[in-house]
């Protein structure tokens, strides 16, 4: 079984689904003959060819509503936008018709695309290239948003979200794309999307997080135990529909609950799951819950972008204040 990072992951799954279904395309700005701004396509035209991968202008909507009109006939298109950032000249086709297409032709159409971009920070990217607005997608009807945090996650929710007759926005952490590496079997073997992992039992606290901040989530929680603190950490990986029941579940074992995610402050996603739980699991809590983000401001450039990001010291004093609130 091989060990890969999570953009080899992405690769793997993407050869996977298309060997399997020649329906399946994958286009995009240099995903093609370059093999993606960060190579999660390379060999892929040389395997499939220039019709099931397809380099297209620069022109984010353009590629977009092609993607929108190749999944109404019948297609599986795997739209690649470069970063994040890029993505906000497609809103209109994401918004008005992608969401849409379902209910608009009342079942006799739908929208098996996957909208696949990098997000977030710690690259040291120029403007434009750090953003993580996934709140801002998890807001939109008829749009399915995942988040994978580690290269087996990444295979098997790519698949999955590939195989789903609806929309997908699948968002890649670019900061992790080659940190670490796992064994990834090439089995085809889908995860569930809309549902939690709870990666690791805990009793004291519950951590919620996704994507690149798994990683501070369990440092984190590993230094709370060496203090006596047991923390349970759920990676939600599907944000929209999230997993709930889990959440809820476990802040009723655990009566505290900590946030976090690199996304700015105000309206992310972390604020969503606060409501959730005042209205359903408020009388399970026996301290505030506590957020741990990134701040309201533009993400800055690379000389101050560590300062930006919550780190595990963050996160531990949170653990640590909603463990001593009496």
């Amino acid at each position: 079984m091989p060990e890969l990072t999570l953009v080899e992951a992405v690769r793997m799954a993407l050869a996977r689904a298309m060997e399997e279904d020649p329906k399946v395309l994958v286009l995009g700005e240099d995903v093609g003959k370059n093999g993606g701004v960060f190579r999660a396509t390379e060999g892929l035209y040389e395997r499939f060819g220039p019709e099931r991968v397809i380099d297209t202008p620069l022109s984010e909507a353009l590629f977009a509503g092609l993607g929108l009109g190749l999944a109404a006939r019948g297609f599986r298109p795997v739209v690649e936008f470069q970063f994040m950032g890029f993505i906000y000249p497609a809103i209109d086709q994401v918004v008005n018709h992608v969401g849409r297409l379902r209910n608009r032709t009342r079942g006799r159409l739908s929208c098996p695309l996957v909208i696949r971009a990098p997000f977030g920070g710690g690259i040291r990217a120029p403007e434009h290239h750090s953003e993580s607005t996934e709140a801002m997608f998890c807001h939109i009807p008829g749009i399915r948003v995942v988040i994978p945090s580690s290269p087996r996650r990444a295979y098997g929710l790519l698949l999955a979200a590939i195989r789903d007759p609806d929309p997908v926005v699948f968002l890649e952490p670019k900061r992790i794309y080659r940190a670490f590496r796992e064994q990834v079997e090439d089995d085809g073997a889908q995860l569930p999307l809309d549902r939690a992992f709870v990666l690791r039992e805990g009793r004291d606290v519950t951590l919620v997080t996704w994507g690149a901040c798994v990683k501070e989530a369990l440092e984190a929680a590993e230094q709370a135990q060496e203090r006596g603190i047991s923390v349970e950490v759920i990676d939600l990986a599907t944000l929209k529909p999230y997993d709930a029941e889990t959440v809820l579940g476990s802040v009723a074992k655990t009566g505290r609950l900590v946030i976090l995610h690199e996304a700015a402050r105000t309206a992310g996603f972390g604020a969503e799951i606060v409501a959730r739980v005042a209205e359903e699991g408020l009388f399970s809590l026996t301290a505030p819950v506590v957020r741990v983000t990134g701040y309201d401001t533009v993400v800055p450039l690379p000389r101050l972008e560590d300062w930006y990001f919550p780190d595990v010291p963050r996160v531990l004093a949170a653990i640590e204040q909603v463990v001593s609130w009496r």
